[in-house]
């Protein structure tokens, strides 16, 4: 996994500019920690970081043949049948690289050589032929892409910060985009919290050239008929995962599973250790939080029925992988420098706190002794997994599901946290119905479907491509923060085009939610961890980390520099503090995490927040 960035500009030859394009591509040095390269050629740069993982040797970047210069993050898992299919077309390859490939795929079909890439990746190609720049994402989302339009062309990067180091790019709030972050977190709109700055969305592709900028959509979920009966389906899904697998654990480097003892992340363990391609025993990580079982009894909630330990122990010794696990202290999740560097790896404000300090700390471990790791994001997006799926009460609500089930939990929106004039100016409540609304009507529809499959395919539609999204980019900055290459088989989109289109009563049977994939994985766990109830990812339930929010939350009602003050509803933020308001749980930890990594993002850059005043 790399860093990308790039710069152009019809107006300038950039070799002027080269000490701006290495500034920008420095900040991608924790992306790539292996190697830099940079390629100026008239109105264009290319900067890349390397994260060495397939021809550690050969693979340098920006790669550069027959006048078209690629900068390329990610992974194709298909390049090898490509590469056979390249090369029967008559393309002599110099390296073992899958960056080859996709150069050499564009030479032969041009854009449309993304529809044959089976991976995840963010790259940007310009031909010299046709002055003419091609950034693209893929399907998913799992890898990020940003870019920010220019006068004369166009600054882009996998992360805002190398945009942020060109000075081209203003740090000014949009109120659009701090709205959408609030709302959803998920950036479907395409805007960030930074004005200018623009995110570019799974399945899209960008053309640049002197006529402007054209945005074009290569990929979205279609609905068709399931024609398979319910033992096929099980025995499909089955299929493609061991097939995804075997080819996410290509790999020149160390390579282990993230194990939770769940349903999810256990199977991808079992299929690992089953694999012909592991080199061997496969290795894998879980966390815990020092002192966790003497909350959990007294602790736990909805989304955390059960603790982790117990089902990673059963997998273990079922599955016959070597196991570490790893523990962080409340400490480390409350040190304000860790806090600080989970900030910056993002560049934006959100609202998970622990939970992604927490994931930062277990990939800064597992990077001590892998390169890549299994991880597995989306098989509840995919299957159906999430509780609000399976509430009556829920789904009758028009607004995103998840939010609905937080309501109903007991537990006021981040909303309640922000004054009038903020709700009035940037219309969050009636945004959240727009949002809701849009969603539901960007969802295929089928002729002839029953309305329960219709309501639950629509759920799963605004699960895919919203609730996903921030768990995706969790995951990529957290992990390429530390150098740490985590790969998410379950958004395969064979995968996800497969079960997408699976009927409701085939994904869940017998009162059990993601049945098909407790199905699917027959013989390879134990029964219990097969049925082990839903529960999210870990956090902790010490209560000296809520006092540490508690005391943050204070300072900024209170302190001499915090600028997210003005905007804050001062009576809703008191009661926080002072323990009368009534949330409690996990959903209402969240609340004070907004508002406290919000201030820190408008103190670490420095945003103009005027727009919003």
């Amino acid at each position: 996994m790399c860093g990308i960035v790039g710069w152009i500009d019809f107006s300038t030859d950039l070799e002027t500019q080269r000490p701006v394009v290495r500034r920008m591509t420095d900040t991608m040095r924790f992306r790539g920690p292996d190697a830099e390269g940079i390629w100026i050629s008239g109105h264009a740069a290319l900067g890349h970081r390397r994260l060495s993982v397939i021809d550690i040797e050969g693979g340098i970047q920006p790669m550069v043949r027959d006048q078209v210069a690629l900068t390329y993050s990610g992974e194709i898992y298909n390049f090898r049948e490509l590469r056979k299919e390249l090369e029967g077309a008559g393309h002599t390859f110099t390296t073992k690289s899958d960056t080859e490939v996709v150069l050499r795929a564009y030479l032969e079909w041009g854009i449309a050589c993304v529809e044959r890439f089976n991976g995840m990746f963010g790259f940007a190609l310009w031909d010299e032929r046709s002055q003419e720049l091609l950034l693209v994402r893929d399907r998913v989302g799992v890898k990020p892409v940003y870019y920010y339009p220019t006068a004369h062309g166009i600054l882009f990067g996998s992360e805002p910060k190398a945009i942020l180091a060109n000075p081209a790019a203003k740090r000014k709030v949009d109120v659009d985009g701090f709205a959408n972050f609030l709302v959803l977190q998920a950036n479907v709109t395409g805007k960030t919290p930074f004005d200018g700055l623009l995110e570019l969305q799974p399945g899209e592709f960008l053309r640049v050239g002197r006529a402007g900028i054209e945005r074009t959509r290569y990929y979205q979920l279609t609905a068709r008929p399931h024609e398979d009966d319910l033992d096929t389906t099980v025995e499909t899904v089955r299929g493609l995962l061991a097939d995804i697998v075997e080819r996410q654990l290509v790999s020149d480097v160390p390579i282990g599973t993230l194990l939770s003892g769940g349903i999810d992340s256990s199977l991808l363990t079992s299929l690992a250790t089953r694999s012909n391609t592991a080199a061997d025993v496969v290795r894998s990580f879980s966390i815990d939080f020092v002192g966790h079982a003497g909350f959990f009894d007294t602790a736990s909630d909805a989304l955390r029925a059960t603790e982790d330990a117990p089902f990673i122990r059963e997998v273990v010794d079922y599955v016959g992988c070597k196991h570490e696990g790893i523990d962080v202290a409340t400490a480390a999740l409350c040190d304000p420098e860790v806090r600080r560097r989970v900030l910056t790896a993002w560049d934006l404000p959100n609202h998970l706190g622990d939970m992604d300090v927490s994931l930062y700390l277990l990939f800064q471990a597992v990077r001590e002794r892998c390169t890549v790791a299994i991880s597995g994001e989306g098989a509840d997006e995919v299957f159906g997994g999430y509780p609000w799926l399976h509430d009556e009460k829920v789904l009758d609500i028009p607004v995103y599901p998840w939010m609905a089930f937080q309501l109903l939990q007991g537990t006021p929106s981040t909303f309640s946290l922000f004054d009038g004039d903020v709700l009035a100016r940037t219309a969050l409540f009636e945004r959240v119905g727009a949002m809701y609304a849009q969603g539901v009507a960007e969802a295929p529809t089928l002729d002839g479907e029953s309305p329960v499959d219709a309501r639950m395919r629509a759920a799963n539609y605004l699960d895919l491509t919203r609730f996903m999204r921030p768990l995706l980019d969790r995951k990529d900055r957290m992990s390429m923060a530390v150098g740490l290459e985590v790969r998410v088989p379950f958004c395969d989109h064979r995968l996800i085009d497969y079960v997408f289109n699976v009927p409701w009563s085939m994904k869940q049977r017998a009162g059990e939610s993601k049945w098909l994939l407790r199905a699917a994985a027959g013989d390879l766990l134990p029964d219990s961890v097969r049925h082990r109830p839903k529960s999210v990812f870990p956090a902790t339930l010490d209560t000296g980390y809520d006092d540490m929010l508690r005391k943050g939350l204070n300072q900024v009602l209170t302190g001499a520099d915090e600028p997210i003050r003005e905007f804050l509803n001062a009576d809703a933020a008191t009661a926080i503090v002072d323990g009368t308001d009534p949330a409690t749980g996990s959903w209402a930890r969240l609340r004070t995490e907004s508002i406290l990594r919000a201030n820190a993002w408008i103190k670490e850059y420095d945003v103009d927040m005027s727009p919003l005043s």
